[in-house]
């Protein structure tokens, strides 16, 4: 009964994704009558998500969004528009919209579409989509399971912000003039748990979660529970420090942060105009020589996994950073142009980039060969400067002494610059954050400022 069910929820969604490709089809077809280039995507998702607080469901929705936006370009003049109605009436206003919005923008010797040769025509099947029958009951008992599972944990756990469990599918459809249509479907399951903590008349408060395209990936409700529950306890009676400089280690889930700003410094967005930190640091050294970064955009099942960008362009494994040594710029089809480069399919983010370790033994090992200095779990506020790469940002995490966890932290500023930063980052730990698109482990950096009292 239960096979019968996914696989007519799954034949009910390849017949939506076939609609959407002829919907993209028209689109494209009519531009191209009215002289102009075009590309179209569509994304069309629906699900289902229950939130519970305090024992009781708080909210039960079904959801069902979608969206058709087109680029057109008359030469070098670029219109876009989008619609939620995919009827040919309403594609057919969209187009006409868009190449009204073209012939009255100025030309970009840059705009255009991607390369045809650069297409992903023969996109490989990811298995980015996994059926799971979900039972408007059985999502309520899986929230309700994990805030259970948090609130009876300890005594000191007196509130909660409640436990929400989600499951959405969705297919992607993109084309364009080259001739590329493809298309493919998805899925993603989470569940996740905040509580707080009280100690006397203090107050913290923390979360946990899990997610995964295959719903039979998730981690159990109790698992979760239990997770934000110590993780809120570990933060109670928090204490200052005086302003120092010592070490500090990036939890894995922060340290994915960190990354990304390297990220950020290398799309090719910020080095066009000039907005980046590491302008002209292609092939240069930016992280010591025995750290690498690779991208591998085709791993079955992960999160960030995509057979093209959301330009059509075919994604590929390759070197972001080999032997400390910055490999490549991150281009979309116009950031390439701007720079006198090609794009390598990087429209719409990084796909799946994968840091490597050189400890083993996970956080503890790290812990120990920091010795004494700041683990940061959690950072706050804006104050990166993507320009200059100051950074300084609010904190807080555990001090910690002779490799041991001594008391947490809170109230605290951690400061530096991020080429220095990135080069005095010492170790990377073998406890990977898979929920990322950017799975790395905890990264320990020789010294901050660390400001507080």
């Amino acid at each position: 009964m239960q096979q019968k069910t996914l696989e007519k929820s799954t034949a009910l969604l390849r017949q939506q994704e076939q609609q959407l490709r002829d919907a993209v089809s028209l689109a494209i077809e009519i531009a191209q009558k009215a002289g102009a280039t075009a590309e179209v995507g569509v994304t069309k998702s629906g699900g289902l998500s229950v939130s519970t607080r305090l024992r009781e469901i708080e909210n039960v929705e079904f959801n069902n969004d979608g969206a058709l936006g087109i680029s057109v370009y008359l030469g070098q003049q670029k219109g876009n528009a989008s619609t939620s109605d995919l009827t040919p009436d309403a594609i057919k206003s969209t187009v006409e919209a868009a190449l009204a919005i073209a012939k009255y923008t100025s030309p970009d010797d840059c705009a255009g579409l991607a390369d045809k040769d650069l297409m992903a025509f023969d996109a490989p099947d990811l298995a980015l989509y996994h059926a799971a029958e979900i039972e408007v009951d059985h999502a309520m008992q899986l929230a309700l399971e994990t805030e259970k599972a948090a609130l009876e944990h300890d005594a000191r756990i007196v509130n909660s912000e409640g436990a929400s469990f989600n499951a959405h599918t969705g297919v992607r459809v993109y084309g364009n003039s080259h001739g590329m249509l493809q298309s493919y479907l998805s899925s993603r399951y989470s569940l996740s748990c905040s509580v707080i903590a009280e100690h006397q008349t203090q107050l913290e408060r923390d979360y946990e979660y899990t997610v995964a395209r295959d719903m039979t990936q998730l981690a159990q409700p109790k698992w979760v529970g239990k997770h934000a529950a110590q993780k809120a306890i570990a933060r109670l009676q928090p204490q200052k420090l005086a302003t120092q400089q010592a070490p500090v280690i990036f939890l894995n889930d922060v340290a994915t942060g960190l990354i990304s700003h390297l990220a950020t410094a290398i799309s090719g967005g910020s080095l066009y105009r000039k907005a980046s930190f590491l302008l002209d640091h292609l092939d240069k050294q930016v992280l010591p020589d025995w750290f690498e970064i690779v991208e591998r955009p085709h791993l079955l099942g992960q999160l960030a996994s995509t057979p093209f960008d959301s330009e059509g362009v075919k994604t590929q494994d390759m070197d972001i950073i080999r032997n400390g040594i910055l490999q490549t710029y991150l281009l979309t089809s116009y950031s390439g142009r701007k720079l006198g480069m090609q794009s390598n399919g990087h429209a719409g983010g990084i796909h799946n980039w994968l840091v490597k370790a050189n400890s083993s033994g996970k956080l503890t090992a790290l812990l120990r060969q920091m010795n004494r200095g700041l683990l940061v779990t959690e950072v706050m506020g804006q104050g990166v400067n993507p320009v200059s790469g100051d950074y300084s940002r609010g904190a807080a995490g555990f001090w910690v002494e002779n490799g041991e966890i001594q008391y947490p932290v809170a109230e605290i500023t951690i400061a530096g610059q991020l080429p220095e930063m990135l080069r005095n980052i010492v170790a990377v730990g073998d406890d990977i954050e898979h929920r990322s698109n950017i799975q790395t482990g905890s990264i320990l950096l020789e010294n901050m400022k660390i400001s507080g009292n």
